[in-house]
């Protein structure tokens, strides 16, 4: 809002010269030909328009350049309206007399006679004052759109670039924790690296190919957490309970890769804790347009979640993710008991 009250008050000086040239070139042709009711006008037409328009200029630019943008933007319409009939009165009632000192002095060898009286003074006066504000709050508007436009742009771009460098820190953390299963698997000889290098190939052409979208399909997403629970089970105890529910009632899109960090981080401080009976327990829905995730896990008593871990790497990134591409669609929320640790999100994607 400050932003847009700013750019408002750049247009009173926009373009002030082009302005003006056109809407007193335009004023002067206009009157000349209605002065005249003729098609080709004559030298005392010209001078007669020409001083008459000047009469306009002081008053119109009061209007314009005070009343406008110190009162009608600022929304304090009854001063403006107030201001707007008393400058037009003092105006319109000055012009016969600012008239006659012009012609008086700069063109004395012509002899005028008022092509108008005062109520047609006072009409010409009303509907040039009208117009002219109106034609200028259309080119404030028209040139505050182009600004917001290219303030949209901008920020557009920012965010992309915020984006992809949250992306960027992601990828290579999720990278080295797998590198790290492969290594310990490949020490103990086990067999199921077999599977484990498939079951990585699979996440990394995710993380590499679909990451790169701005949305992905939820189905897609769950096959990420499905093969990476897989992936991670390699190197977890054996008494670990891992449950992973979901129910897609429509396949709806979000942004890929939103859900992995709060999966990783219950791994890595839950599982990886040393809590006997260690489980993790998943429940994902996506229905009416809402996709509603949660994850919790038990952790060892005298391991805190401190606020040093809470603002790690994952729940970092998701929630300046979130903050970003869903500002105002989600809920985030964190429940940090002694010993199970619960994060919840809800999108909205209807809003």
């Amino acid at each position: 809002m400050q932003e847009t009250k700013s750019l408002l008050t750049k247009t009173n000086t926009h373009h002030i010269v082009v302005f003006n040239t056109i809407l007193w070139c335009c004023t002067f042709l206009i009157l000349l030909f209605l002065f005249s009711g003729s098609s080709s006008p004559s030298k005392i037409d010209y001078i007669y328009t020409a001083s008459f328009i000047f009469t306009l200029v002081i008053p119109s630019c009061i209007n314009l350049y005070w009343l406008v943008p110190r009162y009608l933007k600022k929304e304090k319409y009854a001063f403006f309206g107030a201001l707007f009939i008393l400058n037009l009165l003092v105006f319109a009632q000055l012009n016969p007399w600012l008239f006659n000192v012009l012609v008086a002095n700069f063109f004395s060898d012509y002899f005028f006679i008022s092509y108008h009286n005062t109520i047609e003074i006072y009409f010409i006066f009303s509907v040039f004052f009208i117009l002219s504000v109106l034609v200028k709050l259309a080119e404030d508007w028209v040139y505050l759109n182009q600004l917001e436009n290219k303030t949209l742009k901008i920020q557009k771009q920012q965010i992309e670039n915020q984006l992809y460098y949250l992306k960027g820190q992601i990828n290579p953390h999720f990278l080295f924790n797998s590198l790290n299963v492969l290594y310990s698997l490949a020490i103990d000889e086990k067999k199921e690296i077999t599977n484990a290098i498939l079951q990585l190939s699979d996440i990394l052409r995710y993380a590499i190919y679909d990451v790169n979208a701005d949305k992905i399909t939820i189905r897609k997403e769950i096959e990420l957490l499905q093969n990476y629970i897989e992936f991670e089970k390699n190197r977890h105890v054996n008494d670990s309970t891992i449950s992973f529910n979901f129910k897609v009632d429509e396949d709806l899109e979000i942004y890929p890769m939103l859900l992995l960090p709060l999966l990783e981080n219950s791994f890595k401080h839950g599982l990886k804790s040393g809590v006997k009976n260690p489980y993790i327990d998943i429940q994902l829905s996506a229905k009416n347009k809402k996709i509603t995730f949660e994850i919790s896990n038990n952790f060892q008593k005298n391991i805190h979640y401190n606020s040093k871990t809470e603002t790690g790497i994952g729940l970092k990134n998701i929630k300046e993710n979130l903050a970003i591409i869903y500002a105002d669609k989600h809920l985030f929320s964190v429940e940090n008991t002694e010993t199970i640790f619960t994060v919840k999100l809800t999108i909205d994607l209807k809003k």
